[in-house]
């Protein structure tokens, strides 16, 4: 199936991929997809954007000392179980003549150390590993709630039908657009470092395929902004711009007078 021409599973996937439960394989395959496909890196940024604010909801959990005799019990048990068939196979090798070279008790004895250490190490980065485990299952669990409430949130939120990733002459993405026609919401999110000076303003411009830029408003210096749009002041334009003013902006009819600092192509999400 080409992903990219089904958009209902690429969003699917997309947020799977942005809550960690894309995995294996399937994750590696998305990430290749995200490489070379526009559409699928927007999706997953999309999601990840959306979910960024339950990494602070994450709380750092102690182990408890309980897990450390736990552990150093079971080192000790399988050292005392090492011990105790070295000392058997010795036993019984003592009493059977060397007649071929593997019979040999040093060689049994090496082959009996090297087996207790491998198990040490096998217990210890298991129970290590189960450590972690539960660590995290611990906060998972505190912040269970709160996903499923941002899910519902989420799924209750109306459907986002345009997408831009703007970045500048380097590559950098500095800001996400989505805009959502039926409620006329345009909504820019800061996802790079870029600050303007006190003095200067960010105006947001539409690039149609023919006349000169319209601007689509002036932005204000916090991270999430929102701003409102015409269904026509987007479905038809295949670029947006940011360029840095004088603050306050300036009128539409002229186009930008300063630099052009960011830039992006316009996606439709066709779910």
């Amino acid at each position: 199936m080409n992903l990219t021409n089904n958009p209902e599973l690429l969003d699917r996937l997309a947020s799977h991929y942005a809550l960690g439960t894309l995995r294996g394989g399937a994750r590696r395959r998305f990430e290749t997809l995200a490489r070379e496909h526009a559409n699928v890196r927007s999706a997953a940024l999309v999601w990840q954007t959306r979910l960024a604010s339950v990494n602070e909801l994450q709380v750092q959990v102690t182990p408890s000392p309980v897990v450390w005799t736990r552990i150093d019990n079971l080192v000790r048990g399988e050292l005392d179980v090492a011990t105790m068939q070295s000392r058997k196979l010795a036993a019984s090798n003592d009493q059977v003549a060397p007649s071929r070279w593997w019979s040999g008790l040093a060689l049994w004895r090496s082959l009996a150390t090297a087996g207790a250490l491998a198990s040490i190490v096998a217990v210890t980065f298991g129970l290590n590993l189960r450590s972690q485990i539960g660590s995290q299952s611990s906060q998972m669990s505190q912040m269970g709630g709160e996903i499923s409430r941002l899910q519902a949130q989420l799924l209750a939120t109306p459907q986002i039908e345009y997408v831009a990733v703007l970045a500048d002459d380097k590559s950098a993405v500095s800001m996400l657009v989505t805009f959502d026609p039926k409620n006329k919401k345009l909504v820019l999110q800061r996802v790079g470092g870029y600050q303007e000076a006190g003095d200067r303003s960010l105006q947001l411009w539409a690039l149609p395929p023919s006349g000169g830029p319209r601007s689509l408003g002036v932005l204000g210096g916090d991270k999430l902004l929102q701003l409102t749009a015409n269904d026509g002041d987007i479905r038809a334009v295949p670029t947006l711009a940011i360029s840095l003013e004088p603050k306050g902006g300036v009128p539409s009819a002229g186009g930008p007078t300063g630099p052009v600092l960011f830039t992006g192509t316009v996606i439709q999400k066709m779910l």
